[in-house]
């Protein structure tokens, strides 16, 4: 499985602006984003479909992020994800 090329993340522009708008994440690369630092989300390409890796613990998940529903179900995770930790006012 290869890392998400051009015309694959293309295909997740309104997911890549999402992410862009949140708090705490930093995009190093088109579609490579830090948390604190640390590598948290990239995607890769397998054929038609797409993936995302993301870090929500020590190691990275591996999620399918080809349908619309597989990505807003990411993006409530990760929002899940950047709110552990803040005080319940912040969240």
């Amino acid at each position: 499985m290869k890392h998400a090329g051009s015309a694959a993340l293309d295909r997740l522009e309104v997911l890549l602006r999402q992410l862009r708008q949140l708090d705490g994440l930093k995009e190093k690369a088109r579609g490579t984003f830090y948390r604190r630092g640390r590598a948290f989300i990239h995607f890769h390409e397998h054929g038609e479909d797409l993936f995302a890796d993301a870090r929500f613990k020590d190691e990275f998940e591996r999620l399918r992020v080809s349908s619309p529903a597989e990505r807003k179900a990411l993006l409530v995770r990760v929002r899940a994800s950047l709110s552990d930790g803040l005080p319940a006012e912040r969240r």
